[in-house]
């Protein structure tokens, strides 16, 4: 019987590009990441004649889906999460626990901080990406 290759998500990190291209600053206190999906559309192409009445469908465009964050808030005048929010565009990076990256430019739709409470404060970013993401193999 083979043995699982399976893991956690531990030691996982969500960065955000710096001024200088290719490196990204590690958002600090990430408690979960969701990474973008990958969807196709269905274009549906039935014609009068299509066999046996059953609908005819191809393959459209590619999306890649939402990114979200969700982290321990903790409040700072120089917050990384509201920069990336007032920068329009960027470019994001999730390193997996086997040292796999995901890259991916676009946008952060929103920052959403969570319920000041007597628990620990959270907040939540959520990013999404334009265009392809790469996955690029550990070094």
């Amino acid at each position: 019987m083979a043995a699982t290759s399976a893991n956690i998500g531990y030691t996982s990190t969500f960065g955000i590009e710096g001024e200088t291209p290719g490196t990204y600053a590690v958002v600090a206190e990430v408690v979960s990441i969701t990474p973008p999906g990958f969807s196709r559309e269905a274009i549906d192409a039935t014609h009068l004649n299509s066999d046996d009445r059953y609908k005819e469908f191809i393959a459209g465009m590619n999306e890649a889906g939402e990114a979200s964050i969700t982290l321990n808030f903790v409040p700072s005048a120089t917050d990384v999460l509201v920069a990336a929010f007032v920068a329009t565009t960027g470019n994001y990076q999730i390193t997996f626990p086997n040292g796999v990256t995901m890259e991916f430019g676009g946008f952060c739709m929103g920052y959403e901080l969570g319920e000041l409470s007597n628990d620990k404060m959270t907040a939540t970013a959520t990013f999404k990406p334009s265009g392809k993401p790469t996955l690029t193999a550990a070094v």
